[in-house]
């Protein structure tokens, strides 16, 4: 006999998660915009802890599509560019919905702009009746704002929506010494404290959002989301990647 959702739930280490996204992880192998087996896998992934009872919401960023300031850097202006960028991340969250809604798993994608036809607009306690009805949330636009960045949307929403724990999914299985693509002597931390982050001028966030998660005394685990199972371990509590919080 199969363990119920309720008794699988009770073993579960958080409750209700917010999982970071870049926009780059959607890529694939590809060089640029979306591979569908990435977002096909990430969906079954998703799928495996919401039928445990987990609560999940989800944003993403739009690297893959465009970021403001690279175009800044072109000579675009900032604003403008951002707001290109916020809806690079509405293209990617309709993306992952429909790869979610292929795999039978109820999905709401709300944004921070305004785009009535395409989805609702972020209203926090819609989103969290969403979650406690079991249905994935997708944040999309960002903060709605030019000069923030998803980091920072993904700790503000995590904090509005009262999630226990922000999973940042990366293709890295934590955070190093340097970067381990580029220096063989990198060294893994398991457990590192917010102050030390600090300290050590090490790269996991934006600094606002950085700032924001530690002044709520959010934890961090970053890990690697491409790898087969991982989001599931890290849910149920395992040592993977590595965890930031006080």
């Amino acid at each position: 006999m199969g363990i119920s959702k309720k008794s699988d739930c009770l073993i579960m280490k958080y409750k209700r998660i917010l999982l970071k996204l870049s926009g780059e992880a959607l890529m694939g192998s590809r060089q640029y915009g979306i591979d569908p087996e990435r977002l096909a896998e990430y969906a079954q992934d998703i799928k495996e802890i919401t039928s445990l009872g987990i609560e999940v919401a989800i944003v993403i960023g739009g690297g893959n599509i465009f970021r403001g300031v690279a175009g800044a850097m072109a000579g675009m202006d900032r604003v403008q560019g951002d707001h290109m960028g916020m809806l690079a991340t509405v293209i990617n969250g309709l993306a992952l919905q429909n790869a979610l809604e292929d795999a039978d798993v109820k999905t709401r994608l709300q944004t921070a702009i305004k785009i009535n036809e395409v989805a609702e607009p972020f209203i926090r306690r819609k989103a969290m009746s969403h979650l406690r009805k079991g249905r994935v949330v997708i944040f999309g636009g960002g903060t709605g704002n030019p000069y923030f960045t998803t980091d920072s949307a993904a700790v503000l929403r995590a904090i509005e929506i009262e999630a226990d724990v922000i999973l940042k999914g990366t293709r890295v299985d934590g955070i190093y010494t340097a970067d381990p693509e580029k220096d063989k002597n990198a060294i893994k931390f398991d457990h590192i404290t917010f102050e030390d982050v600090l300290k050590k001028g090490l790269k996991v966030m934006d600094t606002t959002a950085f700032t924001l998660s530690q002044e709520n005394n959010l934890p961090i685990i970053v890990f690697d989301m491409n790898k087969k199972g991982n989001l599931m371990k890290v849910v149920s509590g395992e040592n993977i990647g590595t965890k930031v919080n006080s």
